[in-house]
């Protein structure tokens, strides 16, 4: 079954997969966090550390992305590969005003 994946997750996977950083950022409302298994990381300049450190600066790669809860939140279950965390994961998007209020990883 197929799920509408909204504009703000569709930039966040299209940054991910390009490798750009200032994209992935800018998808995020201003007070968006990032959630990494209870780790929170809020605002722009702690988000792009955190991707460099743990996302696009490890080259990371969704495949087999697929939407395992729609909605807002929605969830997308995929498989993590790269240069860090390699393995299936869960990223769960809230979406306010077409930017990404938080997105929370876990297993």
């Amino acid at each position: 079954m197929s799920h509408e994946i909204p504009a703000a997750v569709q930039r966040v996977l299209a940054a991910i997969a390009e490798q750009d950083n200032d994209a992935f950022v800018a998808a995020f409302a201003e007070d968006g966090y990032v959630d990494d298994w209870g780790r929170q990381f809020r605002g722009p300049d702690r988000i792009r550390s955190w991707s460099e450190n743990e996302l696009i600066g490890k080259r990371a790669t969704f495949t087999g992305t697929n939407v395992s809860t729609p909605g807002n939140p929605l969830t997308i279950a995929t498989l993590v590969g790269g240069d860090g965390f390699n393995g299936p994961s869960h990223f769960t998007f809230e979406v306010q005003d077409d930017r990404i209020a938080s997105m929370t990883i876990t297993a």
